[in-house]
């Protein structure tokens, strides 16, 4: 492990370095991007045809499909990495401190990815203004959509005021080692800023951090969007009071895989050992095992209540679920996770970073893939079927799978482009690991004079 000191120079060497792999990776990106908007454009111009979404019976497939269960998926990434950034703030961890900006970055980059796949799902973009916007008195009572882009613009606005008020700090005492041709911006973020303000940004983002961690449960992950679905009796697949705590550990399972993710790049590009330090991943490693305990353990309670003298439409929803292979691929993926964790913590050895973020990219697919599911089958086996015969089947598409490859692109990109503009490690994560390195210098050791004078 390195035992270089944390500096300034460190968190600004993004912003200063730029390799060619970085342009390279930009033009895969980019790539990825252009394969998008083209499966998108082919949407716009012959409707969501193209899916087959819409098209619900024997004939054919699921009104709704990858779109909302990516949707499902990136706000629970979002919404973990706000939660976990604001519990650090909260609670006092110090130890995730390094990687706190990053998960609110990925929070910021996640709504955003799950705000698209909204645009997207409805087919064309200008029923956002004038199905929502314009008449927002309206459906708010009623739309669960409008409901989805209210939690997701109020959680949008309160992780953006979060970032704005703890960057100023930063961009103020490292604006010397910050690219010049960003002054205007780094302006804009500063305005008015004097020293007198730090205590004050302190208390304000310990309260908004307050907010955010009681929010949680109750608004995003833990509330209004599973109650989109919980409280549909007519679909066996997805009612249940359940379903709150179940979408709340999927979204903490995911996020912190994200910030494992993220954390690993940046560690490996930037030298940065000494900063986001094995010590850190293996206490994230820990969180994931934990959360993905709770993920399988409400999954079992769920299996258990659908299989043990179910109602008759609980009892075929739940065995449709069961037969399909890539439930328990995706049930597989997490207990694999959840036993490396466990062993790695019995047999510190057999922890390694290659494994943590293979085991982080394991709990991504598994989530994103169960969340697919869950819409589908949900909607594969009501109560009241609308046609008689064997339920249709679905696949994903070319073009939903496009949107797919996308929003992980322009999240990736997001990351990278950002990371050019300001640090992604809070100056006070570096001052607070340089403060513990001198206490640890300056602490008696056995041959020092102040022991032998004992």
């Amino acid at each position: 492990m390195s035992t270089e000191r944390p500096s300034e120079a460190d968190i600004v060497r993004p912003m200063q370095r730029t390799s060619k792999g970085y342009y390279g990776l930009l033009a895969i990106l980019s790539l990825g991007i252009l394969t998008f908007l083209i499966g998108w454009g082919l949407q716009l111009r012959d409707g969501l045809i193209v899916t087959n979404l819409g098209d619900w019976g024997s004939s054919g497939g699921v009104t709704w499909g990858l779109y909302i269960g990516a949707f499902i998926w990136w706000v629970g990434i979002a919404h973990g990495g706000i939660i976990l950034s604001a519990a650090v703030r909260l609670l006092g961890m110090d130890r995730y401190k390094p990687v706190a900006r990053l998960a609110e970055l990925l929070t910021i980059a996640g709504l955003t990815a799950a705000g698209l796949y909204i645009i997207i799902h409805v087919g064309r973009p200008d029923r956002i203004v004038t199905s929502i916007l314009l008449n927002y008195h309206e459906t708010i009572h009623t739309s669960p959509l409008v409901w989805d882009v209210t939690v997701i613009t109020l959680y949008f606005v309160m992780t953006a005021t979060y970032l704005a008020l703890t960057i100023r700090y930063d961009v103020t005492r490292l604006r010397d080692d910050l690219p010049d041709r960003l002054e205007p911006l780094y302006r804009a973020l500063t305005i008015g800023y004097t020293e007198e303000e730090d205590e004050v940004v302190d208390r304000m983002v310990w309260w908004l951090a307050l907010g955010i961690i009681i929010l949680a449960p109750l608004l995003l992950h833990g509330g209004v969007i599973p109650w989109l679905f919980a409280l549909l009796s007519s679909m066996p697949g997805w009612s249940g009071a359940i379903q709150g705590p179940q979408f709340l550990t999927i979204a903490l399972t995911s996020a912190i895989s994200g910030v494992l993710i993220a954390s690993y790049a940046f560690r490996r590009t930037y030298d940065w050992d000494h900063i986001i330090t094995d010590d850190v991943f293996r206490g994230l490693l820990l969180w994931l095992g934990f959360f993905s305990l709770l993920f399988l353990w409400l999954q079992l309670q769920q299996v258990i209540n659908g299989v043990f003298a179910p109602p008759v439409d609980v009892d075929y929803a739940m065995h449709a679920k069961l037969a399909q292979p890539l439930y328990w691929v995706s049930m597989g993926l997490v207990f694999g996770t959840m036993a490396y964790v466990f062993a790695q913590t019995l047999r510190p050895s057999l922890f390694s970073l290659e494994r943590s973020i293979a085991a982080a990219v394991a709990v991504l697919c598994a989530t994103l893939v169960e969340k697919i599911l869950f819409v589908v089958e949900g909607l594969m086996h009501p109560t009241f079927s609308l046609y008689s015969g064997v339920p249709g089947s679905y696949f994903p598409s070319l073009v939903e799978l496009s949107s797919l490859v996308g929003t992980i692109a322009i999240v990736t990109m997001f990351f990278m482009v950002v990371a050019k503009v300001i640090p992604v490690v809070e100056l006070h994560a570096i001052e607070e690991l340089r403060g513990h390195d001198d206490e640890a210098e300056s602490a008696p050791t056995a041959d020092s004079p102040m022991e032998v004078n004992a």
